[in-house]
């Protein structure tokens, strides 16, 4: 994972700019949401509805959405998905001009925003290592870039942008969505095509996916990968769901104040997607992921006990940066070992057990803020997210990430990498299998 880089291909340039376009409008739109239903309603089950929405589409359709995309030309899906997201936003924004707007309303846009991301994200995650031939440092250091980028737009310019378009109308940041996705859709047509690796003759839909969720839950490596973010979307979502309220009541922030505070966020997400190589280097990818997830525990234990706004910015800061050196490591990982015909399925098994839990961590939060106050989901949050970091340690060492990258490995790697072959998925199983028993 440490060797020398080669120049990145052209088409990455136009792959990460639709990204950072189309991450600047979800920022927008991830702090207009809560802020639109906060206009509507305190009741804070109401603001869980309508934040677990955007995660249903993951547990109903996820594993059937990564075989599709096995299928189907991922350029075309991604272009596609992101054209229907721009037409969809038309909706809300029209309900608020005309004073229509709902919790039922805005939670069944977030249901269908959430099925084009399931759509969009596996689609994009299966392309990047064919578009890069699968070379373990070029995706590291394309994921990089990827999470940097997208958290700087998503979050740290995205959500103040979207506190201050709200102010100008409750239309104003919806549209400023919709016009990111259709940038994005023009981008990503304009990318090259990419060979997609052709299905089994007269194999099910449903055989597929069950293939693509056996290979991750029969291999301890990807399974421990695809806990953290499981474990960690409850413990987040139980946060993100009741924020915006605990800001409000607890630390007195206003509506600008909030935007401000997931920038805070935001900033510490984009210094751990810069600094992810370095601690994989240092301590070793396994090793840098336990740190990381530690972090983000001990990161939401402060942001429960600040005092105020600031000692509260720093927490979720910290918190952030954890959380980006996860997200650049824990993919390129995943894209370097698993085999292309089965990355879709892979991705998207991985992404919905994640996306899956994300609903029980909103209703979580709801419920302990109902029962108890609002700090009570951000104590649980903390405890969670320790007690994954104890059990997902043994499942994704340094030794075992070693073994899964040299059967991955071809025996003399080719100057300009190639896509995987049969033979390569056949090699990672056998190591899956040996280091289960170890």
């Amino acid at each position: 994972m440490t060797m020398d880089v080669k120049k990145l291909p052209t088409g990455f340039g136009r792959l990460w700019t639709a990204q950072t376009v189309s991450s600047l409008g979800d920022g927008v739109t991830h702090a207009a949401l809560p802020l639109l239903a906060l206009t509507l309603t305190r009741d804070p089950m109401a603001l869980a509805v309508v934040t677990a929405a955007g995660t249903l589409p993951w547990l109903l359709f996820g594993v059937l959405g990564g075989a599709l995309v096995d299928r189907w030309d991922r350029r075309r899906t991604m272009w596609v998905t992101d054209a229907a997201r721009a037409v969809l936003l038309a909706t809300p924004a029209a309900a608020a001009a005309l004073d229509l707007l709902s919790i039922p309303l805005l939670a069944a846009v977030a249901f269908l925003l959430g099925l084009g991301g399931l759509f969009f994200d596996t689609a994009a995650t299966a392309y990047l290592p064919d578009l890069l031939g699968r070379h373990p440092a070029l995706l590291e250091r394309a994921n990089s870039l990827l999470r940097g980028t997208q958290t700087a737009a998503s979050g740290f310019v995205g959500p103040p942008a979207g506190s201050a378009l709200l102010a100008l109308g409750r239309t104003v940041p919806l549209l400023a969505d919709a016009v990111s996705f259709a940038l994005s859709a023009l981008l990503v047509r304009s990318l090259p095509a990419a060979p997609r690796p052709v299905p089994p003759a007269r194999e099910s839909l449903l055989r597929q996916a069950r293939a693509g969720a056996s290979y991750v839950f029969r291999n301890q490596l990807l399974l421990g990968l695809a806990l953290r973010p499981a474990v960690g979307n409850i413990a987040f979502l139980a946060v993100e769901t009741v924020l915006a309220l605990f800001a409000h009541d607890r630390l007195g922030i206003g509506t600008f104040g909030f935007g401000l505070l997931l920038t805070a966020e935001a900033t510490g997400g984009l210094l751990g997607a810069g600094i992810a190589s370095f601690l994989g280097r240092r301590l070793g990818t396994g090793t840098a992921l336990t740190c990381t997830a530690a972090v983000e525990g001990l990161a939401v234990l402060g942001l429960a006990v600040a005092p105020n706004p600031y000692v509260a910015g720093l927490a979720l800061a910290v918190c952030g940066a954890g959380m980006g050196a996860t997200m650049v490591l824990g993919p390129s990982l995943r894209q370097a070992i698993v085999p292309a015909h089965l990355m879709g399925r892979v991705a998207s098994t991985s992404r919905m057990l994640a996306m899956c839990a994300a609903p029980f961590g909103a209703f979580l939060g709801g419920w302990l803020a109902t029962t108890y106050d609002v700090r009570t989901p951000l104590y649980a949050a903390a405890g969670l997210l320790l007690t994954m970091t104890a059990v997902t340690s043994t499942m994704t060492t340094n030794r075992r990430i070693e073994a899964a990258l040299r059967a991955a490995a071809p025996a003399d790697p080719p100057e300009h990498p190639e896509p995987w072959s049969p033979d390569q998925e056949s090699a990672l199983q056998g190591s899956a299998r040996s280091s289960s028993q170890g």
